[in-house]
């Protein structure tokens, strides 16, 4: 969400266990606007999720942001998982633009709703992913098939430069 003051907040449950506004970007700053226009338009996010073993994983992923939470379609069969089901700390980042800037890093927590939304009803994922399902030679029962879990990322900090 973005208030009228420029800034991107998302919400987070602290330890306190309450609902707390968790300022993530402030959009008069030019690297925060910057980065927000690439969660709204890259197609591919690094996940970063942990084994039981406390290995990290990162996997390329698609993903769609609606400034509150990150959505995201994991396998039916996936260590991503399973992995977040026995840690939900993630970590999500965009690639960098090759120089050592660009840096766009999301610390969150994750859930796994096995019964969530299917990809077809939810309209900003397929608006920005139909014509790559398409060009794939996907049906979007094969996506759902194949891709029926919903991971949320809530967001915790943001990590800019």
């Amino acid at each position: 969400m973005v208030l009228s003051n420029g800034y991107s907040f998302f919400y987070a449950w602290t330890i306190a266990n309450c609902w707390t506004e968790v300022t993530m970007l402030n959009l008069d700053n030019p690297t925060h606007a910057a980065a927000d226009a690439r969660l709204r338009q890259e197609t591919v996010i690094w996940l970063t999720t942990v084994n039981q073993a406390g290995q990290p994983q990162s996997s390329p992923v698609w993903f769609f942001t609606d400034g509150s939470e990150f959505l995201i379609y994991g396998s039916a069969d996936g260590r991503k998982t399973r992995n977040i089901e026995s840690n939900p700390r993630v970590c999500l980042h965009l690639d960098g633009n090759g120089e050592g800037g660009g840096i766009v890093i999301i610390e969150g927590t994750a859930t796994v709703d096995r019964q969530g939304p299917p990809a077809r009803t939810v309209d900003g994922f397929m608006a920005k992913y139909r014509e790559r399902i398409e060009a794939y030679g996907w049906t979007l029962e094969q996506l759902e098939k194949d891709y029926p879990h919903v991971i949320k990322v809530t967001p915790t900090r943001a990590r800019i430069w």
